[in-house]
């Protein structure tokens, strides 16, 4: 038995980010399971189905809007903090009894140091590896980088059903930041699903207040 955790949505300006924790026979997961990024959407909501069904446990955390604009804290953190929550959801009803070890993808430039990091988050000594692209080496984590990337899909789709479109909340996505500066300009604030502390939502605020000066020259 083997556990694999990633994480989705690192980099929006919109919306949470989600990490997912998979304890799974990797022979029984999908044949064409791996990195998200690679799978077509309609797949990924079908694979996601299929690998919860030959999972033995799947485990999903999130980390708020809030909590990555707290200046206490930083992205390199959050993701710690994002794959020790999951893993120890998933650890948390396990049968103690039978032994597992796994593989994280490393959100650090630096994958031992992240490795270490979630094991000094974790309340149990762990037998993991943090790897870079491990989404794209092993199955397990193929199989974690799919439902969080689903999560963070529904995430986004109850966010445009509440707000309109909002693209893919990415800052790259000419959809998003048109969304941003529309509702910086109707409301004279960001939307509470934008992390202000992103330099696409101050670039809004700042289009925003340069528009209402130039009204008034």
């Amino acid at each position: 038995m083997r556990f694999g955790v990633d994480e989705a949505g690192k980099g929006p300006v919109l919306g949470s980010m989600f990490a997912a924790a998979v304890l799974a026979d990797p022979d029984a997961l999908p044949g064409d399971v791996g990195d998200s990024k690679t799978v077509a959407p309609a797949r990924r909501v079908e694979m996601a189905d299929e690998i919860r069904t030959a999972a033995d446990r799947v485990a999903v955390a999130e980390i708020t809007v809030e909590e990555i604009d707290d200046e206490e804290t930083d992205m390199n953190t959050l993701t710690v903090e994002a794959h020790a929550r999951a893993l120890s959801k998933l650890l948390a009803g396990r049968d103690t009894g039978t032994e597992v070890s796994g593989f994280v993808d490393a959100g650090d430039t630096n994958a031992v140091r992240f490795g270490q990091r979630l094991r000094d988050r974790l309340d149990a000594d762990v037998d993991l590896r943090a790897e870079h692209e491990a989404d794209a080496t092993y199955r397990i984590v193929g199989a974690a980088s799919v439902i969080a990337k689903v999560a963070r899909d529904a995430h986004v789709r109850a966010l445009s059903a509440k707000y309109g479109d909002i693209g893919s909340g990415y800052p790259s996505d000419p959809a998003t930041r048109t969304f941003l500066d529309d509702y910086v300009e109707t409301y004279g604030e960001l939307p509470a699903c934008a992390r202000e502390s992103w330099q696409t939502s101050k670039d809004a605020l700042a289009a925003a207040a340069q528009a209402s000066l130039d009204a008034f020259e």
